[in-house]
């Protein structure tokens, strides 16, 4: 093997220990370093311009023309690049049927600071979402109509999560993501261009046909309390959407969906 691949045959190896542990958030943090799964998704990761620093691969695995050249990228590098089995390979991922491969990428700069509002006419934000696939699907939606990225707002799930990073199918590394507490976001919105829009029934108009304008910033809140009532009051516009069944409300990762598809047909 050359230096930069390495075989790994034992479970109790430390370099599993450490990959396994970046299923917590903790470690995550500490090692400023998450894991993504699935050829696809690391396919689109490189389309976009990451590279894992690890690309752990299953001793198992198909040859397929997206994989060679996964590695040799990874190998162009200087990355590292692990054989190892099927059963360690579930054990760090901590999926039963796990892909053929892994990755290791360091975590993107997620300040205000690093966003250009100007290179995109729709923002979604996101306060206090505590599920990490409605964060996965945001990021999703957020692709899926050319957003410029997801902000989240106080205590949300956290992105680099293996569970978001799985339901965002390669979003993640389209999407530009931002972390804030609301003190923070609101000054850093009003220093420049932005109408922010909240999903909203105080004082709320019909979400169709609204006075939408570039850059958008589209706010949902936690999945079961919503927005606080002084977020929702210092928004440029509050919408409504009509629930014609028994529910109240929408998932809120859907009603992010449903708005911005809307201010996408508008703009």
């Amino acid at each position: 093997m050359s230096p930069t691949r390495r075989e790994i045959t034992g479970f109790s190896n430390p370099t599993v220990k450490a990959l396994r542990a970046l299923r917590e958030k903790k470690h995550r943090k500490a090692a400023g370093r998450f894991l993504a799964e699935g050829l696809r998704l690391l396919t689109d990761a490189r389309e976009c311009g990451y590279l894992p620093e690890v690309l752990v691969l299953s001793d198992r695995r198909e040859p397929h023309p997206l994989l060679a050249a996964l590695e040799e990228a990874v190998e162009a590098e200087g990355g590292e690049i692990i054989e190892t089995t099927p059963d360690i390979l579930s054990k760090i991922t901590g999926k039963d049927n796990p892909q053929a491969v892994a990755g290791v990428f360091a975590e993107f700069d997620t300040s205000l600071a690093a966003l250009d509002r100007s290179s995109a006419d729709i923002w979604l934000v996101a306060q206090a979402l505590r599920d990490p696939g409605n964060l996965g699907t945001m990021l999703r939606t957020g692709d899926a109509i050319g957003a410029g990225g997801v902000i989240l707002l106080d205590d949300c799930a956290d992105p680099f999560s293996v569970e978001a990073v799985r339901a965002s199918m390669g979003a993640v590394f389209t999407q530009r993501l931002a972390q804030a507490r609301w003190e923070e976001f609101e000054p850093w919105l009003r220093s420049g261009a932005g109408q922010l829009v909240a999903a909203s029934l105080r004082d709320a108009q019909p979400y169709r046909g609204a006075p939408y304008s570039a850059p958008c910033f589209v706010m949902v809140g936690n999945e079961s309390r919503g927005l606080p009532e002084p977020y929702e009051m210092a928004c440029d516009l509050r919408v409504t959407m009509p629930m014609k069944g028994r529910a109240d409300s929408l998932n809120a990762a859907v009603a992010a969906a449903v708005l911005g598809y809307e201010v996408l047909a508008s703009l």
